[in-house]
């Protein structure tokens, strides 16, 4: 896949991005051999590969209810703690501050350790500071790239959000666009904001930006549609989930748009989609990657006292442009869950 370049200051990033990478990969096939299955008190566990004392986590997210994105995290996780004989206990809420009491519960259950996402950093900064008051070492994921250090996490797996937007702006400018809508599905997230601003940043036409709520897709394609009505000249929806950009080609439909559809983020859905040529491309941050390093770096952790990034710089799993050229690439992982 072609990987657009690091933002600046990132060599040392991307050799630790490159090892850790390459451990993942050996772990994955470790992790497959173990196998994964998960309760119906939404923990999951495994047969425990490590030969290490059995440990408790809380993977707690943002995430809303049977997202596709949110499962590839999860099930990423879940072969990190088959690997490493870990009990995973999976929790979500798209409220900030219901997000930092499923911390604190945590805390309370008095887990070995905690794998957080910062949609909201500041909502999240008090339960992060009990956790780590209980001795508990918590670690970032997703969303906060820009926070988790001020938020007192050990360490972070993700992607730098604004630049996965630069490079979708330098994308749109060689395919010569004029006027892009970037469609944000929750307002306040620091994560999809960032996105768009990096758009852009780089991008020489026009960006505008959209909101929508995101936790209905019906009003996203009507509050799309109503948008390319209203002006002809936009001639590229950026939606940043994959969910959001299957419901913009419905609103270019809708409104006879010539617009073309580019997306952040993957799922079975936007591989046929990029197949047939209704979505362009899409940038992957490989979610399953986030959930299977954040898990583990807890076991590395307490088991050998490792900090990935050296506990100052953020461990990149994108951005990756999934494009017509190269998509059958990634459609056998993506049908499996794991891209």
């Amino acid at each position: 896949m072609n990987t657009p370049p690091a933002s600046s200051g990132s060599a040392r990033s991307a050799r630790v991005t490159a090892v850790v990478a390459a451990t993942a990969a050996v772990c994955l096939l470790a992790a497959g051999c173990s196998g994964s299955g998960s309760g119906s008190d939404g923990s999951d566990s495994g047969q425990g590969a490590a030969g290490t004392a059995r440990l408790k986590v809380a993977l707690i997210t943002h995430g809303a209810e049977g997202d596709a994105f949110w499962e590839r995290v999860r099930k990423g996780a879940q072969a990190a703690a088959a690997k490493d004989n870990i009990e995973l206990t999976y929790a979500s809420d798209p409220s900030a501050a219901a997000q930092a009491d499923l911390v604190r519960d945590a805390v309370k259950d008095k887990v070995d350790g905690i794998a957080v996402t910062l949609a909201k950093p500041y909502a999240m900064k008090s339960a992060v500071s009990q956790a780590k008051a209980a001795g508990i070492p918590v670690v970032g994921l997703n969303s906060g790239i820009d926070d988790w250090r001020s938020t007192g996490l050990l360490e972070f797996f993700g992607q730098d959000e604004s630049t996965a937007g630069r490079a979708i702006g330098d994308k749109l400018n060689a395919l010569k666009v004029r006027h892009t809508l970037c469609v944000i599905h929750e307002q306040g997230n620091v994560g999809l904001e960032a996105r768009c601003a990096g758009v852009k940043k780089t991008f020489t036409g026009e960006t505008e930006n959209l909101y929508v709520n995101g936790t209905d897709l019906d009003a996203v394609t009507a509050v799309v549609a109503a948008r390319l009505n209203q002006d002809s000249s936009i001639d590229e929806v950026v939606t940043l989930g994959a969910q959001f950009a299957l419901s913009a080609v419905k609103s270019v439909d809708q409104s006879n748009s010539k617009a073309k559809i580019a997306t952040f983020d993957l799922d079975n859905d936007i591989v046929g989609a990029i197949k047939s040529g209704t979505v362009q491309f899409a940038v992957d941050q490989q979610p399953y990657l986030q959930g299977y390093l954040a898990v583990d770096s807890l076991w590395l952790y307490k088991s050998n006292g490792n900090f990935s990034g050296g506990g100052s710089a953020p461990v990149l799993t994108g951005p990756a442009f999934v494009t017509k050229q190269n998509i059958a690439d990634v459609a056998r992982f993506a049908a499996e869950g794991t891209r």
